[in-house]
């Protein structure tokens, strides 16, 4: 939906090499990828569980969006280690698939989205 947003800019993101994923029926202009496509042509089939474990636990997992201290949103990277930790909060506090966790944080938000 936002995408007519992005589109003017697009040349000068393409010169900082910056690559525009774009969920929902195109058509798109040349260098940004439908991912809608490409969810359509992924198998069901899952990957050996080597193919997806991190070479280091500090390599980056996910980036978050933050406003920091400037108050404008920037990308904040996230460790494979740091989001295991995170998930370890249901272990401390003996949560279990039985419990509902209502979450009041918007899902951007790190404590949120973890």
């Amino acid at each position: 939906d936002l995408f007519a947003m992005v589109e003017p800019i697009l040349p000068s993101l393409r010169e900082d090499d910056v690559v525009v994923w774009v969920l929902g029926s195109g058509p798109y202009p040349p260098g940004v990828v439908a991912l809608q496509e490409l969810l359509d042509a992924a198998s069901e089939e899952l990957e050996p569980e080597d193919a997806w474990q991190p070479q280091d636990m500090n390599d980056t997992c996910l980036y978050i969006f933050t406003s920091g201290t400037t108050g404008l949103p920037k990308a904040a990277r996230v460790s494979h280690l740091k989001s295991i930790m995170c998930l370890s909060f249901y272990e401390l506090v003996g949560a279990s698939s039985r419990d509902v966790v209502y979450l009041a944080l918007p899902l951007y938000h790190m404590a949120g989205s973890l």
